[in-house]
């Protein structure tokens, strides 16, 4: 069985929920107190032993490559000013031994097509696919970590599932499963963004997935579909014709930072983790909350 080396993070949306901040910046460039979206997701799939991340990048996307280039000036400047942490910092945003790779999505053709734009380099590889707006705390070992350690038991494609509330499965690909024989999750179908009325359950399939090659062949015959797009849901779908496919329940809390609640969720939580910030920040909220409530009375 070949081993998870490479990662693909389609990042050429638009990010359109978050303009105009986003108008000149890419949604994946939003920090969490102080990291950029983008780092988090590349540092938990290096943390599950992939060494090729692999962008799929649109238009305006040069902050990506920039954040993740070596920053000459920027060290130089630190360097002469002795902050040795901060130069530690800026050098150390991935280890040595993990490439990237930049690719372009010419045209918004949706998830399936940017998957799709990678296999050039992914070839006849089993990888991982990442969605940078969801961000994933877990520990000790990281969402992807997890899904690898599944891909090595079975040998086959993963996706990481979690219920939501049955007036959301409309946002997400909804699977419908069975236990299998080890109490693995069989995934029997998969529908993209189901009204609740009709959804097959409230199982939703969020932004990591480990896929095997054959992915690739699905996704070059997948007709458009919701949204004029090419869904990777559809190439699942037919995938799930030919090879299992497991839904995987992760262990740890996802932020929707698609959207802007969960956003704001996710650099509060972050930032009361933070060691350096945490107490002081808890304060501040514990002072602010008691304002507010008062102010109601």
């Amino acid at each position: 069985m070949k081993p998870i080396r490479k990662a693909v993070f389609p990042v050429a949306g638009l990010g359109t929920r978050f303009l105009p901040a986003t108008k000149a910046n890419p949604k994946e460039m939003l920090p969490v107190v102080d990291k950029p979206l983008i780092q988090y997701a590349a540092e938990e799939a290096e943390a599950a032993g992939i060494d090729s991340l692999v962008f799929v990048i649109g238009r305006n996307k040069r902050a990506i490559p920039d954040h993740f280039d070596k920053a000459y000036e920027l060290e130089a400047e630190l360097s002469a000013a002795g902050k040795r942490k901060l130069l530690e910092t800026v050098r150390n945003v991935l280890p040595s031994d993990v490439s990237c790779v930049y690719l372009r999505q010419a045209e918004a053709l949706g998830l399936g097509h940017a998957v799709l734009c990678a296999k050039p380099v992914v070839e006849n590889e089993p990888f991982a696919v990442l969605l940078a707006d969801d961000l994933i705390k877990a520990s000790p070992q990281g969402c992807i970590a997890q899904m690898v350690g599944i891909y090595q038991r079975f040998g086959c494609s993963v996706l990481a599932v979690e219920e939501v509330p049955w007036v959301d499965t409309r946002r997400y690909g909804i699977v419908s499963t069975v236990d299998g024989v080890e109490g693995e999750l069989r995934v029997t179908s998969i529908v993209e963004k189901p009204a609740p009325e009709v959804a097959p359950s409230n199982l939703a399939v969020v932004g990591r997935y480990i896929l095997t090659p054959l992915i690739f062949e699905k996704l070059a015959t997948t007709p458009r579909g919701a949204g004029g797009e090419i869904q990777l849901t559809d190439a699942i779908a037919a995938l799930l014709e030919v090879e299992p496919v497991i839904a995987y329940r992760f262990q740890g809390k996802r932020y929707d930072c698609g959207s802007k609640v969960g956003y704001l969720q996710a650099n509060v939580e972050y930032a009361l983790d933070n060691p350096e910030l945490g107490r002081e920040f808890a304060a501040y909220l514990d002072e602010l909350c008691r304002e507010r409530r008062g102010e109601r009375l």
